[in-house]
């Protein structure tokens, strides 16, 4: 079959008309790209019928409406699009294209070519790839895609009480796309009356028709018959290599306005107007829509991301619900009263927090941080640490029940099996020259010998403890700036009692030491990040995984890997570091020894809380923030800097393939990205989320804006992504898993080591004279002699009251004169005590609370699994039926058939069997 181009339409449409019938003779070539006969059954007549095509003042008719999905003939769709530009290297890419675009009209392919003066540019050439019937219908038996065979008769579950309350969140009928319930079984091409086929035309979803056709060009060969040459497979390669500037599906319509050709389905546009628009934010998502027109594995993304928004709402809630319980109890904060009163507070003379450069300072100069720590330090933070504990496991447990309808609802109960035998990487296929037997299959098939895998491995596992320690490397160096500057600062914001720098009452040394190292932090993980997405790609794309679910598994693993050390291991750090190893006046712990002059930092009076809230809000914040611009405002300025090349130029002068050339590529590894960033988000709000109960709010607000920007972005700035098939999401559940797992541990910590709420409960209920916090602060604070501190700790601006002859340093200590002057107090191994007991209790409680709920609530829904046994069943009793009914068939065929003597010899044996079925 010759390919259309722009010129000379008549004769082409003629030699179209006369191919049609002569086009079988190019199928038996198909066998050596593909070992797949894909035209076996046109001589047995299976009920394909040509199009007729118009003539030529309807293709000229047709031809003056470009924003089209059809072929010029207006009746062949569009099922894909290749488009190239002539360069230098002209002659051998010329060659490559025109090998490959033979080999495709061998597979059965149809081809159309849009000519570089038809194209605005005048560049670009366009080739449209249309798929017919018999190729459909050959590769859908190959890749085994469900279609329905008959409609459902399993009644729907009774109606959801109170379902009023909803309305006005939910979409009208004819956009979330409500379709009759079908039993569906795996396409048979020898079975074409089996299913329920109306319009062959239209019984392929164009998804699935994109689906085919790619799976077609993954494989499809470009070297010359009679040559093998493995590496010359596969569009990819072709793309690679600069042969096509690009491929993909089409979109069906503009998105801001319907399709004009009432064939489409304008599907585009229905998810723009009431999907991407963020006025739809409280509306919810067509996720059968999506799913029809992006594919399962975009559905199940978006369906994870709307529950994921939903769950956070109850976690948002109970979040503001402890934090103003914290602003309302400000006034009952007896221990910041006691820091800010000038007679209690001002009257304490602390040790320097570090060597020469910080003076001896008051108290009371912690007054504000102090009311900051108490907002997030309270008795509600211990209530809220344990109910995310219990929030998290909900969450996924419903995550699994709605996973689980969404497979049975889009015919992925049995799909994973099927994808990891049929979906084997062409990159796989192309470096692995060994063959072996599959036990199995009891075929032949390309493998990776031991020693090559182990060898990829381990420089993998190499690649990845590199880089890992680069990540430690910098963290410790954003802990020795953090100990370089303290004493800068110190030096430069005076103490208010030195009555210079007003500046100094809000602005505290530790407060400007954590919120620039915390920012310059977030600059650093964000350089790294960039480097990262790489190395975790090409340490991947080294081990060469068989098949795309384990390559995206283990990209997946790797990549997590590096950004939760990257993202959080500054808040591990202040978390459970950051003034724990500090020592006391005169013993003093140091970064790098001694000789460093790095001593290690010290918490405020009021805890180490406040700093591991700052240091989350701003990685957190501004991950999210940069991530939105990222997202949302470069393309709107991309757009507007280069204009809407599709809203400027009208439909009759601007093709859908052009319109859609100039939108951006969705990588493969596209839904990755977004998949992370939501990792990241969750273990942020579940990680550390005693230290700020308001991150869930936080990541709520977020992820509303990020479902419309996503949608937003998916139907106006990518390209149609190429449909593919996942029936959950994969290596992101058992991360989450194991992110909810150690959340719990790392909450139960953060309570008893970097809160002072269990200092304030042994206070209370051991120390306290009165039943009362009156007291604690000076309880809290041991005494140091100041004549003893050595010379090198001593500040330069050496002053002190001559009044006072001690300093006060946060730890239980013995003060001087005591016989055992400097050792621990017994009331620090009651605290130590209690804080293990805390933590043993608090997991214990969680954790059996955890797997409680887990094993209450199961995985599958009742209703689905009664629905999946149900339909099981009937799929076999209607599938011996239809067999039962060919068998009669071919019986009673061969019964006329036959001569009339054997007829009359023979009438018993025809009896029997017909007795029999």
């Amino acid at each position: 079959m010759r390919r259309i181009t722009g010129k000379a339409k008549d004769e082409t449409l003629i030699e179209l008309q006369n191919a049609s019938d002569s086009q079988v003779t190019d199928g038996p070539a198909v066998l050596t790209a593909f070992k797949i006969n894909l035209h076996s059954d046109e001589s047995s007549g299976n009920g394909l019928k040509e199009a007729p095509l118009p003539g030529h003042t309807e293709t000229d008719k047709l031809h003056s409406n470009k924003d089209t999905v059809f072929f010029r003939d207006g009746v062949r769709r569009i099922d894909f699009v290749l488009s190239y530009v002539e360069d230098k290297d002209g002659e051998k890419k010329q060659e490559r294209r025109r090998e490959f675009e033979a080999n495709l009209e061998k597979a059965g392919l149809e081809l159309e070519t849009e000519d570089k003066s038809d194209s605005k540019d005048q560049k670009t050439y366009f080739l449209k790839i249309h798929a017919p019937w018999d190729v459909l219908a050959t590769f859908a038996d190959v890749l085994k895609i469900k279609v329905p065979f008959k409609e459902s008769d399993i009644p729907h579950g009774q109606d959801v009480p109170l379902e009023w309350l909803s309305h006005p969140f939910r979409l009208p009928d004819h956009i979330m796309h409500p379709q009759p319930d079908y039993f569906t079984y795996p396409f048979d091409k020898t079975k074409t009356d089996f299913f329920l086929i109306n319009d062959k035309d239209t019984f392929f979803p164009p998804s699935t028709r994109n689906r085919i056709v790619f799976y077609i060009l993954a494989r499809c060969p470009y070297y010359k018959e009679g040559r093998k040459d493995k590496g010359k497979t596969g569009i990819k390669r072709l793309l690679s290599n600069g042969t096509y500037t690009a491929a993909f599906p089409l979109h069906d319509c503009r998105y801001w306005k319907k399709a004009r050709n009432a064939e489409c389905e304008s599907e585009r546009y229905n998810l723009y107007k009431h999907w991407a628009r963020f006025l739809c934010f409280y509306k919810e998502q067509p996720l059968n829509l999506i799913r029809k027109y992006y594919g399962e594995k975009i559905g199940i993304y978006f369906a994870w991301l709307g529950f994921y928004t939903e769950m956070l709402f109850f976690a948002a809630v109970m979040g503001l619900i402890c934090f103003t319980y914290g602003v309302l109890s400000y006034d009952d904060n007896i221990s910041s009263k006691e820091i800010c009163n000038p007679e209690i507070g001002g009257s304490i003379v602390m040790c320097p927090l570090c060597d020469k450069k910080c003076p001896f300072w008051k108290l009371n100069s912690t007054c504000l941080s102090s009311w900051q720590s108490h907002l997030f330090d309270n008795e509600g933070t211990v209530f809220f640490a344990i109910f995310m504990g219990i929030w998290v496991t909900l969450f996924l447990e419903f995550w699994k029940r709605r996973q689980a309808r969404l497979e049975y609802e889009w015919d992925l109960v049995d799909f994973e099996e099927e994808q990891q035998q049929l979906q084997i990487r062409p990159e796989f296929e192309i470096r692995c020259t060994n063959r072996r037997l599959n036990r199995i299959t009891q075929e032949m098939e390309p493998y990776l010998p031991v020693t090559s895998k182990c060898a990829r491995f381990s420089l993998s596992a190499a690649a990845v403890i590199f880089w890992i320690s680069l990540i430690v490397a910098c963290i410790i160096g954003v802990i020795a700036y953090r100990l370089a500057v303290y004493a800068a600062f110190a030096s430069i914001i005076k103490d208010p009692m030195r009555k210079i720098q007003l500046v100094g009452r809000f602005i505290t040394p530790q407060l400007a030491t954590s919120v620039t190292a915390s920012c310059i932090n977030f600059v650093i993980i964000m350089i790294l990040n960039f480097f990262y997405e790489r190395v975790a790609v090409w340490i991947t794309d080294l081990e060469i995984p068989k098949t795309h679910l384990e390559y995206e598994n283990r990209l997946t693993m790797k990549m997590f890997l590096f950004q939760f050390v990257n993202y959080y291991s500054s808040c591990f750090y202040v978390a459970f570091f950051k003034g724990k190893f500090v020592g006391y006046p005169g013993e003093y712990s140091y970064m790098f020894g001694k000789w460093s002059n790095l001593r290690n930092e010290e918490c405020d009076p009021g805890g180490c809380l406040i700093e591991l809230t700052t240091q989350l809000v701003i990685v957190m914040t501004g991950k999210q923030l940069c991530g939105n611009i990222q997202e949302a405002l470069l393309p709107l300025i991309r757009n507007w800097w280069s204009g809407r090349r599709g809203r400027h130029n009208p439909e009759n002068h601007y093709s859908r393939w052009e319109q859609d050339h100039v939108l951006q590529n969705f990588s493969q590894l596209g839904l990755f990205y977004e998949y992370l960033e939501m990792v990241v988000q969750f273990g942020f709000i579940t990680l550390f989320v005693a230290s700020f109960p308001l991150a869930p709010l936080l990541a709520l607000f977020n992820n509303i804006l990020e479902i419309r920007v996503d949608a937003w972005k998916f139907t106006t700035q990518f390209k149609r992504p190429m449909a593919s098939k996942a029936r959950n999401i994969g290596a992101w559940q058992e991360i989450l898993n194991a992110v909810a797992i150690l959340s719990v541990v790392t909450n139960a910590f953060i309570m008893a080591f970097t809160s002072d709420m269990i200092p304030r409960m042994v206070y209370l209920y051991a120390y306290s004279k009165e039943s009362s916090m009156r007291g604690y602060v000076n309880n809290s604070l041991s005494i140091y002699n100041i004549s003893q501190i050595p010379e090198r700790n001593m500040p330069e601006d050496n002053w002190f009251d001559n009044a006072t002859s001690t300093c006060r340093y946060r730890d239980y200590r013995y003060p001087p004169g005591h016989q055992r002057e400097y050792t621990h107090t017994m009331q620090f191994w009651h605290i130590l005590a209690a804080k293990m007991a805390f933590i043993i209790i608090m997991e214990h409680v969680v954790f059996v609370v955890k797997f409680f709920v887990a094993w209450m609530i199961p995985d599958v829904p009742s209703d689905v699994k009664a629905r999946i046994k149900r339909e099981r069943y009937l799929i076999q009793e209607y599938l011996h039926n239809y067999e039962v009914e060919q068998l009669k068939l071919q019986l009673s065929a061969s019964f006329i058939t036959e001569p009339q003597s054997e007829m009359t010899l023979t009438p018993d044996k025809h009896e029997a069997l017909s007795e029999c079925l």
